[in-house]
């Protein structure tokens, strides 16, 4: 299962800006399946409501999040592929994750450098996707597999800025006609608020975003979006002591999602209770939900949903 994404960029679109907010999120390594934290990566909470709402609603101890993994990628150069600039630590690096997180600047601004002469999202993809296929046929070459990645492109701008989607010039058209044909998906995030934010108390966050006219969490909003990429959900455990949120991949089976919890789960693996979240919460209560019949038991061939609370009996 891959938990893992790559930021990738050119120099000075932000990349290590985003990387930076990103961590402010980050989690107790000790309570998940990642190897060795290095400066360059970040564990990072996925934010749910619905976790948050089942914690309340058990008064659990302990609330734990999901989480993946962000990795801040040396910065791409044209000819990072044939070892221009970081590019055999970029290479190293990008074989290892298991998605692309491209951050591409969409805002003008002279006082923030550019590696182009035009800020030009489109023709910075294109180079970014040029050399990323390079790799990838330099990465068949010595290992007999196409290391193709799944990508997510995160396009940043500058609150008060000149950002192409405010000005009609083209740049912005073009760069949205060529998601439409490619089917990729993106969010928009202003990686340099988001860093701003990352100290703040959450009641002087939202006046933060109200002054900068910043309403979305680009943060949480990639994170999420992420996590989906990897084609992973949550279902939950809760109860006093804690309440969980377990990842798997989609189209798990039950003894599949039961080894998320513990291996012996899925060998082991009896049978499955099983509530939605919204279900058990406006239920009231656990009997309640039961006395309803508003509670399954499903068996091996059960595939789990997203947002489900699950119950394992198991041998």
């Amino acid at each position: 299962m891959g938990l893992s994404i790559g930021i990738v960029g050119l120099p000075n679109v932000g990349k290590s800006t985003l990387f930076n907010a990103l961590t402010k999120k980050s989690v107790l390594v000790a309570n998940y399946p990642f190897a060795t934290i290095d400066p360059s990566v970040g564990v990072v909470a996925v934010p749910d409501e619905r976790r948050e709402k089942l914690a309340q609603f058990s008064e659990s101890e302990k609330d734990i999040p999901a989480a993946i993994e962000f990795v801040d990628i040396a910065g791409l150069v044209k000819g990072a592929a044939e070892g221009e600039g970081l590019g055999n630590q970029f290479l190293s690096h990008i074989r290892e994750v298991d998605a692309i997180a491209h951050v591409v600047r969409i805002f003008d601004n002279p006082n923030v450098v550019s590696t182009q002469e035009q800020i030009d999202p489109l023709a910075d993809i294109e180079l970014i996707n040029t050399e990323l296929a390079l790799s990838d046929i330099e990465t068949k070459d010595k290992t007999r597999q196409l290391a193709n990645k799944p990508m997510l492109y995160v396009l940043n701008k500058e609150a008060g800025g000149h950002n192409l989607d405010e000005m009609a010039d083209g740049r912005w058209d073009r760069l949205m006609e060529f998601f439409e044909k490619t089917g990729a998906q993106y969010v928009v995030v202003d990686a340099h608020v988001e860093g701003e934010l990352k100290d703040l108390h959450q009641d002087d966050k939202q006046q933060f975003r109200q002054e900068y006219g910043v309403f979305d969490d680009g943060v949480n909003n990639l994170i999420r979006a992420g996590y989906d990429l990897l084609g992973l959900m949550s279902y939950f455990t809760t109860g006093k002591d804690e309440t969980r949120a377990w990842t798997i991949t989609k189209g798990s089976t039950a003894p599949e999602a039961g080894a998320a919890i513990h291996t012996d789960f899925k060998d082991k693996f009896i049978r499955a209770e099983v509530i939605n979240w919204q279900t058990l919460i406006t239920a009231g209560s656990r009997a309640a939900a039961r006395e309803k019949g508003q509670i399954r038991t499903e068996g091996k061939e059960y595939i789990v949903q997203d947002g489900d609370v699950i119950e394992f009996l198991h041998g």
